[in-house]
């Protein structure tokens, strides 16, 4: 999909309250899991055993680490959206998280992207977005994420 361009963010305002962009497909492979467990040191075998998981796991399958998916949201978003007269920004926490189905290795995941509210801060602008993280597929999304971030211009 086409990246949704912004020449200056506060074009942005315009748009709370709406869906601004839709990502990408993005596979979560064996192997971004394996990389992510080594990161965290999360090597829970439903995420790095693929034959155990098969043979024991209700999923069938190795599954992603919800913490991975809720890590991708910052590419996704940043991958999706341009604002061109940002220079700088920065992740500033989540209000509202939740992993609502698991992400099987192999998956392909998108993110649905609401721009919920917009607040002017010191040299720039807060902005919360509503995050839903889709599973192709599948009717019932990955993830549902309320995500802060801060952009500087």
């Amino acid at each position: 999909m086409p990246k949704v361009e912004f020449q200056h963010l506060s074009e942005l305002r315009q748009r709370i309250g709406q869906e601004v962009a839709v990502s990408d497909w993005l596979e979560i492979a064996q192997e971004r899991i394996n990389l992510f467990a080594e990161a965290t040191g999360d090597h829970q075998w439903i995420h790095v055993d693929p034959e155990r998981a098969a043979r024991e796991s209700p999923f069938g399958a190795t599954i992603a680490h919800g913490f991975l998916t809720l890590s991708l949201l910052a590419h996704l978003l940043t991958e999706t959206i341009v604002m061109r007269d940002v220079k700088m920004g920065i992740n500033y926490g989540l209000n509202r998280v939740r992993f609502t189905h698991p992400v099987k290795a192999g998956s392909r995941i998108r993110a649905r992207i609401v721009l919920a509210a917009l607040e002017d801060i010191p040299g720039g602008a807060q902005l919360t977005w509503n995050v839903t993280v889709e599973l192709e597929g599948s009717d019932k999304p990955a993830c549902l994420a309320e995500m802060i971030s801060r952009r500087y211009p």
